[in-house]
């Protein structure tokens, strides 16, 4: 601040200091509601300047939730940081594609698909430059899905596809998330989830077939729980649960397993795992009733923006 040398201060050099725009009033730039109308003023009545800045950003399919700006993409692209803001971090959250169902010319045996890994991290420093991401795309029956990732130059934060749900007499594909195993006659065991050193594991295992004539499907595995193993004996088993993110502003549950199919003598197909309903780009495994193959992947990221 510019003082005289008698210690006054002009209007015109509160407006030099905090700006304003004339003709300039002293209300302008009291932090009261009312100035007062004699007694000493000093300076910290004023409003102070607000240095701070915030990030802008292109890519993906943008919203906004209270004082945040999220960047969806559904399909691969280039989250592009134009101007980065004093807080230079963002949420992310990474979905792999789901695995498909295991083959089967019938209705019967089809382990459930794992689904796709799950990663989130908060805090994630951020440059203004552009971020490659990639969407993994789902698997169809009996394949495994692929891996989604946010930032391929760098040191990627990647969710892996989901394992592909065994075939009759077959063991899960291992993943993200592992796909069941394949029903029937010989013994077979759920793929495994990756924990691919992450803490929490990006998925869980998919459901165990003991074996046996006729003998039903294991359930695929989920970003929050393993694939269930057959149930009794002839019935597929339940997909495992997702995990439920409130990264968007609402409440959202993605990233669960395939329900495995029943065996010739069942007559319950496995049901997919919590939140498998949510099947838009949620990198969900493969399940026999409605869909067979695994939904695709997701990648959001999340910044404050005012």
């Amino acid at each position: 601040m510019v003082m005289q040398s008698s210690g006054q201060i002009k209007l015109s050099e509160i407006a030099t200091e905090w700006g304003g725009s004339a003709p300039h009033t002293l209300s302008e730039y009291y932090g009261s509601d009312t100035v007062p109308a004699s007694g000493e003023i000093t300076m910290s009545d004023f409003y102070g300047t607000d240095s701070t800045t915030y990030t802008t950003a292109t890519g993906g399919t943008i919203t906004t939730s209270g004082d945040y700006k999220i960047h969806t993409f559904t399909s691969s692209g280039t989250f592009t940081v134009t101007s980065l803001g004093t807080d230079a971090v963002a949420d992310i959250l990474v979905a792999g594609g789901g695995g498909g169902r295991g083959y089967n010319t019938q209705t019967y045996y089809g382990g459930g698909g794992g689904a796709g890994g799950y990663r989130k991290k908060t805090g994630y420093t951020i440059a203004a430059q552009g971020y490659t991401i990639t969407i993994g795309g789902g698997g169809a029956t009996d394949t495994n899905g692929t891996t989604s990732s946010y930032d391929t130059s760098g040191t990627p934060l990647a969710g892996s596809g989901g394992g592909e749900g065994g075939s009759p007499n077959e063991d899960g594909g291992s993943g993200g998330s592992g796909g069941g195993a394949g029903g029937d006659d010989t013994s077979s065991v759920g793929g495994a989830g990756n924990a691919g050193g992450y803490s929490p594991v990006e998925g869980y295992a998919g459901g165990d077939a003991p074996g046996g004539s006729g003998n039903g499907a294991g359930g695929g595995g989920g970003a929050g729980g393993a694939g269930q193993d057959q149930q009794s004996s002839y019935n597929g088993g339940n997909g495992g649960a997702g995990i439920a993110d409130t990264i968007t502003g609402s409440s959202i549950t993605r990233c669960a397993g395939g329900g495995g199919c029943l065996g010739y003598y069942g007559s319950t197909y496995g049901n997919a795992g919590t939140g498998w309903a949510n099947t838009a780009n949620r990198g969900h495994g493969g399940h026999y009733t409605t869909q067979t193959a695994g939904s695709s992947g997701v990648v959001i990221i999340k910044y404050q923006y005012q």
